[in-house]
Formats: structure tokens, C-alpha cells, sequence
């Protein structure tokens, strides 16, 4: 699809409906545009409100406020050495729209790609199309070396899978505003981020999540994972969560509740540098898919682990197949 072509189908649906318009502007009573705004808030159908100053006088609200309420903003910053798509801009099945803007000028641009001549240092991204999902929104963007969202707010994203997966390029990320209280899928969410060191998800509300297979897989230069406040009470499948994570030393998964899991084959499959793994709630669960799940630790981490867990007759969990 031709960018063109997505600038102009965004304009058919961001037309509004003219006598909804009026309709609401002749709205004198502001208690009930303020029920509208909450409701059209809840539903991201800001639309309305961005078209009509009347309204926004009305209920004091400005542009502003408008557009911090609805829309996702990123700020990328791209290797030099590598030129190449730095975001999934068009996801046809979802209809995804976003404003690319480059170095913070405004300049609004309808490339997904960049090139030598650019010399950009500095990329933003405005998601304020009401999307729900930002599924493979970084799908192999390899020239990114640092992701950072600025600004959040929107409550209605259902979906991060495979979300950074295979941004190889990657340094540093920053995801301490996003909302997550909706999601429902992580899965591969940083599959093969394997430049990271340090991943700080301690803001995630992960409540409605049911899959998190392959979230960190292959993240093999990751040493500080923090996600003290992840509630795992809905997930079924952590199959590969930390496939040859192989730097990482330390991890603390004792909040982790693993009463609806039903596979957690390779779940650190590989991680020959962990030496401290501290967990509870691990005894009695029902599993059907349990492989492998140690296999290739280390020695003293598998002495450690079978002093602490019930279920080792069941084949395969400590030493693999081997």
C-alpha cells in the first residue's frame, strides 16, 4: 500500500459525521459533555472532540489535552551504520496508522525506510489512530539502538506480541509509562534483543496476560531483569521465557504464580551463567509440557533446584534428555 493511499484512507476515517457534530455543539449542558468525553475517552472516539472547538471550550478541554489523552509517542534514536525500517508503519490486517516525524522538526514524512543522505539522529513516532494491538510494531527493525516512550496513556492495547522481536540492534529501552493492563498476549515480545543488558518492567500490569512464551528467548546479553510486580495468575504457556538468557546470574520469579501453566518446556533452557534462581508456588503444579526446563544450567543451580522441588520424578525437568 502506498503511503499516499494510507494518508488518504485516514482522512475517510477521521471523516465525522456532520450532524453528530452539530449536534453536540448545541449540547449546553456541561455535566452531560463531560459524560460524553468520558465516554468517548473509554472508546478512544476523541475525533468528535479534536474537530470541535465549541466542545472544547465547553468542557475545558484544548487541543492539547486531546492529544495527550490519545496518543502513543516514541522517540527512536537509529544506528548510524545501518539504514534500514525502523518501524512497521502498515499493518493491513489492523489497519495501524502512525505520524513519523525526523530530529524533532514536525516535518511530517510518509518513508519507512531511511537512507544515507538522511543523517537522521532522532526519530518520532505518533500512534493516535485508536488501535488496540501493537503487534510486531518493531518486527526485525534492525538500525534501532535505543526505543523511548515518552508519552502512554491509552488503555485499550490488547496485544505485544513479538512487539521488539528481533531488534538485534537494540541497547536501551525505555517502558516505564507504558500501559499494560490490558494485554493479553507478551509472547516473543523481545525475542533476540540479544544487545540488551538491562530490561526494567516493573510497571507492567500483566493481570489479563496468558501468554508469555519466547518473551525474553535468546536475550543473551541480559543481566538485570526486573519485573517485581509481575501477576502471572492468568498465564498458561512460559515455554522458552528465557531461552539462553546466558547472562543473566540472578532472577527472582517468587511472585510468579504458576497454578494455570500448562507449559513451561525450555523455560531456561540454556541460562549457563544463572547461579541464583528464587521461587516459590512451584510444588503441585499441573503441567503437561515440563521438558527440558533446566537443561543446561549449571550443576549447582540443579543441586539447588531439586532441593526445592517436589516434582522431579517427572521426566526430562532437571537434566533434559540427555
Amino acid at each position: 500500500m502506498e503511503p499516499n493511499s494510507c494518508l488518504n484512507n485516514e482522512k475517510k476515517k477521521e471523516s465525522i459525521n456532520i450532524k453528530q457534530k452539530a449536534y453536540l455543539a448545541n449540547i449546553n449542558n456541561k455535566y452531560i459533555l463531560i459524560q460524553i468525553f468520558n465516554l468517548l475517552q473509554k472508546r478512544k472516539g476523541f475525533i468528535i472532540i479534536k474537530h470541535n472547538k465549541a466542545i472544547q471550550k465547553k468542557i475545558e478541554i484544548s487541543l492539547k489535552s486531546y492529544e495527550n489523552l490519545s496518543r502513543i509517542e516514541i522517540e527512536i534514536i537509529p544506528i548510524k551504520e545501518i539504514f534500514s525500517k525502523f518501524i512497521n508503519i502498515i499493518n493491513k490486517e489492523e489497519e495501524l496508522y502512525y505520524h513519523i516525524y525526523f530530529n524533532d522538526s514536525k516535518e511530517e514524512t510518509s518513508r519507512d525506510y531511511l537512507t544515507n543522505k538522511d543523517k537522521v539522529t532522532k526519530i518520532k513516532i505518533i500512534i493516535d489512530y485508536p488501535v488496540k494491538s501493537l503487534k510486531n510494531l518493531f518486527h526485525k527493525c534492525k538500525c534501532i539502538e535505543s526505543i523511548n516512550f515518552i508519552n502512554f496513556q491509552r488503555n485499550n492495547i490488547n496485544n505485544m506480541r513479538n512487539m521488539f522481536n528481533y531488534c538485534v540492534s537494540l541497547k536501551k529501552i525505555n517502558l516505564s509509562n507504558s500501559n499494560t493492563k490490558n494485554v493479553t498476549d507478551m509472547s516473543g515480545m523481545f525475542y533476540r534483543c540479544n544487545l540488551l543488558k538491562e530490561l526494567d518492567l516493573s510497571n507492567f500490569k500483566t493481570n489479563n496476560v496468558t501468554d508469555m512464551n519466547s518473551m525474553f528467548f535468546r536475550c543473551n546479553s541480559l543481566e538485570k531483569l526486573d519485573f517485581s510486580n509481575f501477576n502471572t495468575n492468568n498465564v498458561t504457556k512460559m515455554n522458552d521465557m528465557f531461552y539462553e538468557c546466558s547472562s543473566l546470574k540472578y532472577l527472582n520469579i517468587s511472585n510468579f504464580n504458576f497454578n494455570k501453566v500448562t507449559d513451561m518446556s525450555n523455560m531456561f533452557l540454556g541460562c549457563t551463567s544463572l547461579e541464583n534462581l528464587v521461587l516459590s508456588n512451584f510444588n503441585g503444579i499441573k503441567l503437561r509440557e515440563i521438558n527440558n526446563i533446566f537443561f543446561g544450567c549449571s550443576e549447582e543451580l540443579k543441586r539447588k533446584i531439586k532441593k526445592k522441588i517436589k516434582i522431579l520424578e517427572v521426566k526430562n525437568l532437571i537434566d533434559g534428555n540427555n
